[in-house]
C-alpha cells in the first residue's frame, strides 16, 4: 500500500515537473516571439518610414517640377501678351498672314532676298513666307534667301513650303534641283501598314528642311480616301482605312516636330470624299456629321492628340452639316464648332491657299479674309491679292466688324508656337 502511494506521488511528481517545463517553454517561447515580432514592426516601421521619405521626395520633386512648368508657362504668356501689347494695329494684322515672297516685292519669279524685301517687311511685317519650287535655283541660293529673308524681319518668321514626300507635292525634293532623300507616295506608306516608315518619312523630311532654314511643312495629308477617283487627294493620302490613316498622320507630325519644324495636318474636315479640285472651283462633300465623325475625322484628331501646330482648313463645302455651300474655311460652325470646340483644337488653323478658284469665284480678297478671321481662322494663307486683303482686315477691325481682341486671340496662338523662332 505505501509502495503505491510512493509511486502515485512519483508519477505525481513527473507530471508536475513535465508541466512546469512546458509552461516555462510557453513563456521562453513568447518572450521570443514578442522579440521577434517587435523586431518585424521595428524593421517595418523603419521601412515604412524609408518609403515615406522616399515618396515625400518624389511628391516634393513632382511639385517642383510642376510649379517650375506653371511658372514658366505664366512667364511665357506673359511674355506674350506683351509682346501683342507693344504692337501696332497694322503689325498685329500684318501677322495673320503668310504670304509669297511675290506677293510682297512684286516681282515675278523671286530668287534673292535683299533691299526690296527689307523694305517690304518693315511695312509689312507678315507671319511668313512660303517658297516653292521656282523660287530653287541652287542650295546655297536658298539658304541664303532664306537667311536674309529671317534677318529683314522685326518678327520671327515661319518659312514655310508644300513637302508631303511623294511624286506630286514635294516643292524641294521634287524641285530636281536639290539634293535631298526622296520618299514614295503616302498610299505606298499606308498600304505597307508600316508605321515606323511613316515616322522616318516626317523626321526625314523635317530634317532637310530644317537644314535648309525651313521651320513649317504643310504636311501630313490627313485626308481619308473615302473616294478613290478624288482628283485632288489620291495617293496624297494614306489611304481608306481611317483608323491607320489616323496612326500614319501622328507618326509623321512626331517625326516632323521632333527635327523643329513644324507639322500643319491638312485639309480639315476632310477632303478625300470629294470629285473634284478646290484649286479649280466650288468643292462639296456630301458627308453627313455622323460619317465625318466616323471616319474623316479621325486622323485630325489624331494629329492633335499628337500636339500637331497647324491645321489647315480647306475650302471645302459641307451642305449636309452646314445647310449651305459656305466653304469650310471661311464657316464658323466648321471651324469654331467644329475643330476647335468639337475636337477641342487650340493651336493655329490656317486656310489653304486662298488663291484657290473654290474662294476667287465667290469671294474678293477682302471678303474673304475677313469672314475667315470670323469664322476662328488665325492665319490667312496666300490670299490672291495680299495689299486688298490686308487693308480689308484692316479696316474691318477699324469700323468694329472684327474686334482687336479677336485679333489678340489669334496673335495669342500664334505667338505660342512662334515664340519658339526667336532663337532661330
Amino acid at each position: 500500500m505505501k509502495r503505491g502511494k510512493i509511486i502515485m506521488l512519483i508519477c505525481m511528481s513527473m507530471i508536475f515537473i513535465g508541466l512546469a517545463g512546458l509552461a516555462a517553454w510557453a513563456v521562453l517561447n513568447h518572450h521570443t516571439m514578442v522579440s521577434e515580432l517587435k523586431n518585424r514592426m521595428t524593421v517595418a516601421a523603419e521601412e515604412s518610414e524609408e518609403e515615406q521619405v522616399v515618396n515625400a521626395t518624389q511628391a516634393d520633386s513632382q511639385q517642383e517640377t510642376e510649379t517650375d512648368r506653371l511658372a514658366e508657362t505664366e512667364a511665357v504668356d506673359r511674355g506674350i501678351q506683351a509682346q501683342i501689347e507693344n504692337m501696332s494695329l497694322e503689325e498685329k494684322v500684318a501677322q495673320l498672314f503668310m504670304v509669297r515672297p511675290e506677293d510682297l516685292t512684286g516681282v515675278s519669279v523671286a530668287v534673292q532676298a535683299g533691299d526690296t524685301t527689307r523694305e517690304a517687311l518693315e511695312q509689312y511685317p507678315v507671319s511668313g513666307m512660303v517658297y516653292f519650287s521656282q523660287n530653287i535655283e541652287s542650295e546655297d541660293q536658298l539658304r541664303t534667301m532664306i537667311e536674309n529673308t529671317k534677318s529683314y524681319s522685326k518678327y520671327p518668321l515661319w518659312i514655310g513650303v508644300d513637302e508631303e514626300g511623294g511624286n506630286l507635292v514635294a516643292r524641294v525634293a521634287g524641285s530636281g534641283i536639290m539634293d535631298v532623300p526622296t520618299y514614295p507616295d503616302m498610299i505606298e506608306i499606308g498600304n505597307s501598314g508600316d508605321l515606323q516608315a511613316a515616322y522616318e518619312v516626317g523626321s526625314g523630311i523635317g530634317s532637310y528642311l530644317s537644314d535648309l532654314g525651313f521651320n513649317l511643312d504643310f504636311a501630313p495629308v490627313a485626308d481619308v480616301l473615302t473616294n478613290p477617283d478624288n482628283p485632288a487627294i489620291g495617293v496624297r493620302s494614306f489611304g481608306p482605312d481611317a483608323q491607320l490613316d489616323a496612326q500614319m498622320v501622328a507618326q509623321v507630325v512626331q517625326g516632323l516636330q521632333e527635327t523643329g519644324v513644324s507639322a500643319c495636318v491638312k485639309h480639315f474636315p476632310g477632303h478625300g470624299d470629294t470629285d473634284s479640285d478646290s484649286h479649280e472651283g466650288q468643292t462639296v462633300s456630301n458627308r453627313t456629321l455622323e460619317e465625318l465623325r466616323a471616319e474623316e475625322f479621325l486622323p485630325f484628331q489624331a494629329g492633335i492628340d499628337a500636339g500637331v501646330d497647324f491645321v489647315m482648313v480647306g475650302h471645302i463645302s459641307l451642305p449636309e452639316v452646314t445647310g449651305d455651300m459656305t466653304p469650310s474655311s471661311l464657316s464658323e460652325q466648321v471651324v469654331t464648332g467644329l475643330l476647335r470646340e468639337e475636337l477641342g483644337y487650340d493651336g493655329i488653323v490656317v486656310t489653304d491657299s486662298m488663291q484657290m478658284q473654290a474662294i476667287t469665284q465667290f469671294y474678293s480678297p477682302s471678303e474673304a479674309a475677313v469672314q475667315a478671321i470670323q469664322a476662328g481662322v488665325d492665319l490667312i494663307l496666300l490670299p490672291q491679292d495680299f495689299q486688298s486683303a490686308y487693308e480689308g482686315v484692316l479696316a474691318a477691325v477699324n469700323d468694329g466688324t472684327l474686334s482687336e481682341e479677336r485679333i489678340d486671340a489669334s496673335l495669342e496662338r500664334i505667338w505660342k508656337v512662334k515664340g519658339d523662332l526667336w532663337s532661330e
